[in-house]
């Protein structure tokens, strides 16, 4: 199976098909309300804005599996998003991406690119320190390790690349434009 064969759900039920994706670049990205890295919505809506027209696509994935950072239904999901970072991309039902309840296209999106680490920096540090008391081998698997992990697919449906949190948006942003 590839990319293309997956779904996820609205928060009204509706099946959203990578299908109907196809040809465009996908920024397929788990999120949450209340995290410090919370912010990258601004960052999203301006890619959104700037790439929309060329072939961008976000699928947003709110989650809670993260210190329960997105504790609300997905219409107070929604609600914060929009009053607060006016987003307009679609947004999904609030789903696991890890675990025995992970969405398949979680699944497979780790399958195709696994954890590389949180990079450099004064975030990384600390991101590392953390998930180190957690499970010391958590580098060790393909899992998300926080909110605000980006896949990026490429117009063929390939996954061309994973950037955790910790990474630039500047750099997401400039993959993305590549691809486009």
């Amino acid at each position: 199976m590839g990319f293309y064969d997956y779904s996820v759900f609205t928060s009204k039920g509706e099946e959203v098909s990578m299908k109907q994706f196809e040809g465009k670049v996908v920024l397929v990205v788990n999120t949450a309300t209340g995290c410090g890295f919370t912010p990258h919505y601004k960052d999203l809506e301006e890619m959104y804005e700037q790439f929309h027209d060329k072939g961008l696509e976000i699928v947003d994935v709110p989650c809670n599996q993260f210190a329960n950072q997105t504790p609300g239904t997905d219409e107070e999901i929604h609600e914060f998003c929009t009053l607060k970072y006016n987003t307009q991309f679609p947004q999904m039902k609030k789903s696991d991406v890890n675990g025995e309840n992970q969405l398949p296209l979680f699944a497979y999106l780790k399958s195709q690119k696994g954890f590389e680490g949180f990079g450099k920096g004064p975030m990384a540090l600390l991101m590392s320190t953390m998930l180190k008391k957690q499970d010391k081998n958590y580098k060790d698997n393909p899992d998300i390790k926080w909110n605000f992990t980006k896949f990026v697919i490429d117009r063929e449906g390939n996954v061309a690349a994973r950037f955790e949190p910790t990474h630039s948006m500047k750099d997401v942003s400039a993959c993305v434009e590549k691809l486009l």
